[in-house]
């Protein structure tokens, strides 16, 4: 990837000007397709529920971190009913702004922390997370910063935490996006990238259901 990335400054600083040139709301943050976020969200809480709960080596509901969490969509529908608290990271200001008005009075109580940080940035506090969820915002990452990021995120789980990956997956090697500034990786590039970090894929499922005109869709479960 490193012949795609030629230089990450530059990378980074175009995947921050064309966010802040997106509509802070559900159909911006999700490109246009605002209709699949229903779908979305389903298909994640029945994924998530898999690892939830009481007993031995079930992952705790304290507290989530929702990484590249924009305006907060993912917080509001898929982990404040299910957590106790939630901490969100952007890099873009006015997503994190605008999310604690979409999360209201009510939810917004239970959000603990708004970081506003690249991922390849973010140091989650240690052993401070039951789930991390991550979703559509590795491609803007460099295979090494997301490896990092990820050794990263190990560090910040509890006991029997969980990280989830949920993300467009490309055919064949790395499709670069010019427009966002982003890459799009196929699934045996991944998980290597999963490998390199110290983790393993405890579960492995694709999101159903999506347009076909637009990437495949993979939820990886992560320890």
């Amino acid at each position: 990837m490193s012949d795609i990335v030629e230089n990450e400054t530059i990378f980074y600083a175009k995947a921050e000007e064309y966010w802040k040139d997106v509509a802070p709301t559900v159909d911006g943050m999700l490109g246009g397709y605002g209709s699949i976020s229903n779908i979305d969200l389903n298909g994640s809480k029945t994924f998530l529920q898999k690892f939830l709960g009481e007993g031995e080596g079930k992952t705790g509901m304290g507290c989530a971190l929702d990484c590249g969490a924009g305006i907060g969509r993912i917080t509001k529908r898929l982990l404040l009913p299910l957590f106790r608290s939630v901490d969100l990271v952007d890099v873009t200001q006015e997503f994190l702004d605008k999310a604690k008005v979409y999360l209201g009075d009510q939810d917004g109580k239970r959000v603990e922390n708004y970081f506003c940080c690249g991922l390849q940035d973010f140091v989650p506090q240690d052993g401070r997370y039951d789930v991390i969820w991550i979703q559509w915002v590795i491609g803007h990452l460099t295979d090494d910063h997301l490896v990092e990021f990820l050794r990263r995120c190990r560090g910040g789980l509890r006991p029997n935490g969980l990280i989830v990956v949920k993300d467009n997956v490309a055919y064949e090697g790395v499709v670069p996006d010019e427009v966002d500034s982003s890459v799009c990786r196929d699934l045996a590039l991944l998980r290597s990238l999963v490998g390199r970090s110290g983790l393993h894929i405890v579960h492995e499922e694709q999101q159903m259901n999506f347009p076909k005109e637009i990437y495949q869709v993979h939820m990886l479960a992560l320890r």
